[in-house]
C-alpha cells in the first residue's frame, strides 16, 4: 500500500483529512521533531481508532511533512507513490 493510499484510508475511517489530523496533533503538542512515534500512535489509536500501520504513515506526515523519499516514487515496492509529495487536503480534492 502506498503512503497516499494509507492517508486516503485514514480519511475514510476518521472523516478527517490528513491536514486536519496534523493540525490536531499540533494543537496537542505532538508535532515536534522530538515527539516519540509511540505518543502519536497512542493518541491516534485512542481518539481515532487507527492501528499501527496507518498510524505510522500519519506519524511521518506529522513529524516530517508531506515529502517522501524519492525511492518510493515510481518504484515497484509496496510503498510506491506517484509523487514525492503526499496530498494532505483530502482525496476528493486531489488534482
Amino acid at each position: 500500500m502506498s503512503f497516499q493510499a494509507y492517508l486516503d484510508a485514514i480519511e475514510t475511517k476518521t472523516g478527517l483529512t490528513p491536514r486536519e489530523l496534523v493540525a490536531l496533533a499540533q494543537e496537542r503538542g505532538l508535532a515536534s521533531a522530538d515527539t516519540k512515534a509511540g505518543e502519536i500512535l497512542a493518541w491516534l489509536k485512542e481518539d481515532h481508532g487507527l492501528g499501527r500501520g496507518h498510524g505510522m504513515a500519519l506519524v511521518h506526515v506529522i513529524k516530517k511533512g508531506p515529502k517522501i523519499d524519492a525511492k518510493h516514487v515510481g518504484s515497484a515496492g509496496s510503498h510506491r507513490d506517484d509523487s514525492d509529495t503526499l496530498w494532505l487536503d483530502g482525496k476528493a480534492t486531489r488534482p
